[in-house]
């Protein structure tokens, strides 16, 4: 038997041109025994091809069970027609995990575990080459793999040419080298080149291996597993060479034999050379490793000779006494006892106990976090502090989260602060060690664009028509018909030969992995090594270390993961608890904020959502007055149905109708009414899918479970789409119509846009109340919280303080004397509070220098020049000051502090020399400078700021916009930054529309 060991997938980049899975499956047609996916340094790719390898085999066993018995559904086979071909489960190829190492100073060696041990050794072999180069670099010595031989079998590769030169880098002489030092581990690695003259090749190679005393091995060496890859493989050179295809010359390949290839083709290839063939096969047999192996250990997280299920039952008994003072109710006690039963037999103690830690570590630091996903409908989760949302609410159930049928471990994300996440990476790393803890990966693959720019480059199309290709991008990926007419649209003939050659290259090349990058936050934390589970390599990032696998890789393999995650709106509410704190006394957190304020629903009813979180956008400011929420629930479907999701699956006008009145809600049984009662018949929630196809389609847990993971992965695995058949087969039995089917299966596809679970849906509307909450009650600090936590969010920081002043905010201007680099809330004179702009706002001022500023201020700065003199700022930074006219408060104009800034950097003398013989300051005469107009003012703010508090820009044109309506602005503007009342008076304000009169279909008015 032969048997492929030394594959070259796509996961070597831009090189490799077949998908992992492809080989597996070609493997099974052509009764490959086994296989091993080697790529140059690296094994990202092996475990998609260890996942579609258990896929196979299941399909196989469906299968044989299909054969077995007549379709249950269908009528029995006719006795006259023979049996469909069987695929037993001998030829259902067995993955060998492997990698091509290649070092700076040896040839090539594609390694081979034998063993755990050796999988142990390969792993700690990459980590160190990872780790001594830049991100996407491997630098390999053959010492580092002499250290580490036990457990491996190794394939030397040969140079095309071998000589008989001698010294120390000779071939012949690493090659003796490994062969002595791993005497009956190496093999002299035979593939043919298919140039003509690999019959003598052959032989001189098998000579070559009996001086060495070590046995020749046969393998086609493909990086391709069908030959129609061939142009698809030389585009990917051209673009990792940076060149066209017709400059690739030797580059290029010189036909399409390197494909994965059956026995019979081996034997053919290597006649004379059979034996070499059948090593193949032998040795693949010796190689029992398997990634089925390899088993996760939890950190430990015993404390003082507690173990994890006392401590964990001991924090979850605490955390109830702190979540219910007045003592929890008896569903909850019962519900937490159910909970830690089932944690218990799962051993899950030590991944609660590890979550835990870090949110401890992070509210020890006063990082605001919240957990989110399926772990918020977790008692024990809500009692630890991991969440912040009390699983009662809702009908969600604790196995959606951890369940004992699927056998697999529960994943918690967790939101920090945005700001300070990398303060909770780096404990990670200090407590752990960098060798039991990393980032996942994340692979960016050929998508759109990216896709049509580079192939489009690599084939010659000039940046005109690339553009032109980009911009018409969606009818690229529909039909043939559609992609002819687009082509027509932009100018582009569609017969043309080079363009059709591109176009069917961009939809082979979709899809394919492009380079490896790190997850947002996705940490893997393990007990022993974990270098020697994956191989760690360096992210761009400084400080951190990633391992090769995707998220997805790690589920198949059942492997921990702890979201470390950053949330920009948890930054603003941690500052606007702290504002209420310092102004106000009030001691807030995500848990203990008022509930059910009427006033808050209120304002969300009328659109009046600015800065709220989740509710911002203008789709989501549109559904508001409609939806009209009145209760913490109703912000949970808020979240969940303005998404892609719902929205495509055309969820949301049949929600409305419903809750309106508009339209009868019933249910084809009692059934489904059961799982879509609380959302009025209308799917919204992931659980709720996974529902309907067990109770509607009779689907097992298992294909459940496979239908989830298809609504969470479908930017990756394909798509929902597959299980169609399956799902309206099954619903037609159960006595379903086929219109219902179609539209339940229609709406379940939809989630495979973004659908959310229920309980991740209620973190997220957590958030929503607490924010709206803060707005609502207290709006200048919502809005210097805001202010103070940018990037984020869809406003513009214009937008923030124009909201904020329609809601009665006093907002003040940058001034040298009174800001700081936040904004903050000072005493506004009349028993209330004022918002001050700080110099954060300022566009290009680093917070360096205004720390210097303010630490230098004392009582306060006189003049332009005392920023020179006190606090040593430099004549750039004086200016950028200037031109956000921060010293309007001394008396000076925007273009005399700028004139008197420009005067720093070329005539101001130093202090020593700025006095006269008589010890009189030397001045000189003041410049008559013009003094600006309204309309330029507003424009240096929105230069300098970002923002303007003069007037609005349109308020310079309403007269002309709006006849009748007076211009009451002076020709030359304000004359103190406070005088704005006149301009804006003219502005007239803007209409806010009741919930009952908002007009439907139509956005709120800016």
């Amino acid at each position: 038997m032969f048997a492929e060991l030394s594959i070259t997938s796509n996961f070597t980049f831009l090189t490799g041109a077949s998908h992992p899975e492809e080989y597996m499956r070609l493997a099974c047609r052509l009764e490959l025994p086994a296989l091993a996916i080697a790529d140059d340094n690296s094994v990202a790719g092996i475990v998609r091809a260890h996942a579609e390898g258990k896929a196979i085999a299941r399909r196989v066993r469906e299968r044989q069970d299909w054969d077995a018995a007549h379709d249950p559904i269908g009528p029995p086979r006719p006795a006259h027609l023979p049996p469909p071909p069987a695929f037993p489960l001998a030829h259902v190829p067995r993955l060998i995990p492997a990698a091509r190492l290649l070092f700076t100073d040896a040839p090539p060696v594609t390694v081979l575990p034998e063993t755990r041990a050796g999988w142990a050794n390969l792993c700690r072999i990459l980590s160190a080459g990872r780790l001594r180069a830049d991100k996407g670099d491997c630098i390999l010595h053959l010492d580092d793999l002499l250290e580490r031989p036990e457990g491996l079998q190794l394939l030397l590769w040969p140079p095309e040419a071998p000589t008989e030169t001698g010294g120390a880098g000779a071939w012949r002489t690493q090659a003796q080298r490994l062969a002595r030092r791993l005497a009956g581990k190496v093999h002299l690695l035979m593939h043919p080149l298919y140039d003509g003259r690999d019959g003598p090749r052959f032989d001189a190679l098998a000579r070559e291996a009996e001086l060495l005393g070590i046995p020749t091995l046969a393998s086609a060496a493909p990086m391709m597993h069908r030959g129609s890859r061939r142009r698809l493989a030389d585009v990917l050179s051209a673009i990792r060479l940076h060149c066209r295809v017709e400059d690739l010359g030797r580059g290029a390949l010189a036909n399409a034999e390197r494909r994965l290839r059956g026995e019979s083709e081996m034997r053919r290839l290597f006649a004379g050379h059979e034996e070499a063939v059948a090593r193949a096969g032998a040795l693949a047999g010796s190689l029992t490793f398997s990634l089925s192996e390899l088993r996760y250990d939890y950190p430990s997280e015993v404390e003082n000779d507690e173990t994890p299920a006392a401590r964990l039952a001991r924090l979850a008994e605490e955390g109830l006494a702190w979540r219910y003072p007045a003592g929890a109710p008896e569903r909850v006690r019962a519900m937490m006892r159910h909970e830690l039963d089932l944690i218990g037999r799962l051993r899950y103690e030590p991944y609660f106990l590890t979550v835990h830690d870090i949110v401890a570590f992070a509210r020890s630091r006063n990082i605001l976090c919240q957990g989110r996903g399926s772990a918020a409908n977790s008692v024990v989760c809500f009692c630890l502090g991991i969440t912040s949302v009390s699983p009662e609410i809702g009908t969600m159930v604790f196995e959606r989260f951890v369940s004992e049928a699927r056998d697999e471990p529960p994943d918690i994300d967790v939101d920090f602060e945005h700001e300070r996440r990398e303060e909770v990476i780096q404990w990670i790393y200090d407590r752990y060690g960098r060798h039991r803890a990393g980032l996942c990966a994340t692979v960016i693959h050929y998508r759109g664009k990216r896709a049509i720019r580079e192939v489009g480059r690599a084939m010659g199309l000039s940046e005109d028509t690339l553009s032109g290709l980009s911009s018409q991008l969606w009818g690229f990926f529909s039909s043939e018909a559609m992609q002819y007419e687009r082509l027509r649209e932009i100018g582009l003939d569609p017969t043309d030969r080079r363009l059709m050659q591109t176009l069917d290259l961009v939809h082979q090349i979709e899809g394919f992995p492009r380079h490896l990058s790190q997850h947002v936050g996705g940490f893997i934390i393990t007990e022993g090594r974990l270098d020697e589970l994956v191989p760690i390599e360096n992210a761009t990032m400084e400080d951190r270390t990633v391992i090769c696998w995707d998220k997805d890789d790690i589920d198949t393999l059942g492997i921990l993961k702890v979201d470390v995650l950053s949330l920009g709106m948890l930054t603003c509410i941690r500052k606007a608890f702290d504002l209420l704190a310092t102004h106000h006394r009030l001691h807030h957190t995500l848990a203990t904020l008022p509930p059910e304020d009427p006033a808050v629903y209120d304002m969300l009813c009328r659109a009046d959502s600015i800065g709220v979180f989740q509710v911002e956008s203008r789709a989501q400011m549109n559904f508001l007055p409609r939806m009209r929420p009145r209760n913490f629930y109703d912000l949970v479907i808020e979240v969940a149905i303005i998404r892609p999701g719902p929205i495509q699956g055309d969820m949301v006008h049949p929600y409305i109708r419903r809750r309106n009145g508009e339209e009868k809600v019933e249910f084809p049984s009692d059934a489904l009414g059961a799982v879509l009662g609380k959302t009025l018949g209308v799917p919204l929630f992931q659980e709720q899918a996974m529902q309907i196809a067990i109770v509607g389609a009779g689907f097992t847990p298992e294909q459940a479970d496979r239908l989830r993971r298809s609504l969470a992965t479908f930017k990756k695995h394909g798509s929902v789409s597959e299980f169609r058949e399956l799902f309206l087969r099954g619903m037609r039995k159960n006595g379903y119509d086929e219109d219902f089917a179609q539209r339940c299966f229609s709406q379940i596809e939809g989630f495979g846009s973004y659908g959310f679970p229920e309980s991740h849906a209620a973190s997220f509307a957590l958030l929503v109340y607490a924010s709206a909450w803060i707005k609502r009650h207290h709006p200048g600090i919502f809005a210097c919280a805001l202010l103070n936590s940018q990037p984020m969010g869809f406003y513009a920081p214009a937008q923030i303080v124009r909201d904020a002043r329609e809601h009665g905010v006093e907002v003040r201007p940058v001034c040298i004397n009174a800001s700081y680099w936040d904004n903050v809330m000072e005493p506004d004179g009349k028993g209330g509070l004022a918002l001050r702009l700080g110099f954060r706002q300022i566009k290009g001022l680093a917070e360096e220098d205004a720390s210097w500023l303010t630490a230098t201020r004392g009582n306060g700065y006189l003049e332009v020049n005392d920023l020179w003199r006190r606090a040593g700022l430099g004549p750039a930074v004086i200016e950028r000051l200037s031109e956000a006219d921060a010293f309007a408060a001394l008396g000076v104009s925007r273009r005399e502090a700028l004139w008197a800034a420009k005067a720093i950097a070329k005539t101001e003398p130093l202090p020593l020399f700025a006095l006269d013989i008589e010890g009189e300051a030397i001045r000189e005469a003041p410049a008559q400078l013009p003094e600006m107009t309204l309309g330029e003012q507003v424009v240096e703010d929105f230069v300098a700021l970002r923002l303007s508090l003069k007037a609005h820009p349109v308020a310079l044109l309403r007269h002309l916009l709006t006849p009748g309506t007076p211009f009451s602005g002076t020709e030359n503007g304000p004359k103190s930054v406070t005088d704005f009342g006149s301009a804006r008076a003219a502005i007239p304000a803007p209409r806010r529309f009741a919930c009952e009169e908002y007009p439907k279909g139509h956005s709120r008015p800016p």
